[in-house]
């Protein structure tokens, strides 16, 4: 719409032009405190969600390919919606009984994007004493993924001996 000098400004072009276009700012998509707004395309807002999943429990394996925890809930897992990108972090305390042994902890996801855990992206510790402890983190910015519903959840596995887990987190902060 064109403004005209001395040209009434009606309700309807109130609406369409002003109070619509406010609509699209960030603050009018904000819906709860603590999210974030990020581009969905251009000239579009979408508001994300930052969640994160912790287990402080302990759980063991003596799998030498990625599996679950026995002794313990699986995971821990963060659903989010995201689009193609998201950035995760992740963090355990790994010990292993044998000396040397290698332990890591990758994530497996599923829902609109499925992969299996791999040591693509992974906690990885090597070289300890038997049962001595190390915690590791990582962050990782996913940017391959497929737009929609996706679901992290931690895997483990040992090279020798058996592994134990604790103090497990995820998060996800979508994009």
């Amino acid at each position: 719409m064109t403004a005209v000098a001395g040209a009434a400004y009606t309700a309807a072009q109130y609406n369409t032009n002003t109070r619509d276009n406010l609509l699209e700012t960030g603050p009018a998509k904000a819906t709860a405190a603590g999210r974030l707004l990020v581009t969905a395309g251009a000239n579009s807002l979408v508001e994300r969600v930052v969640r994160q999943g912790t287990n402080t429990d302990g759980g063991s394996t003596t799998s030498s390919s990625f599996t679950d925890l026995t002794g313990t809930t699986i995971g821990p897992t963060v659903t989010a919606v995201t689009s193609t990108m998201a950035l995760i972090w992740f963090s355990a305390q790994m010990q292993c009984s044998a000396a040397g042994a290698v332990t890591q902890v990758a994530l497996a996801i599923s829902g609109a994007t499925t992969r299996a855990a791999d040591a693509e992206v992974d906690l990885y510790t090597d070289g300890l004493g038997a049962s001595q402890a190390m915690r590791s983190s990582v962050v990782h910015l996913y940017d391959d993924l497929t737009a929609g519903s996706n679901t992290w959840t931690m895997k483990y596995r040992t090279g020798a001996g058996t592994g134990t887990f604790y103090d497990r987190s995820v998060g996800v902060m979508a994009l």
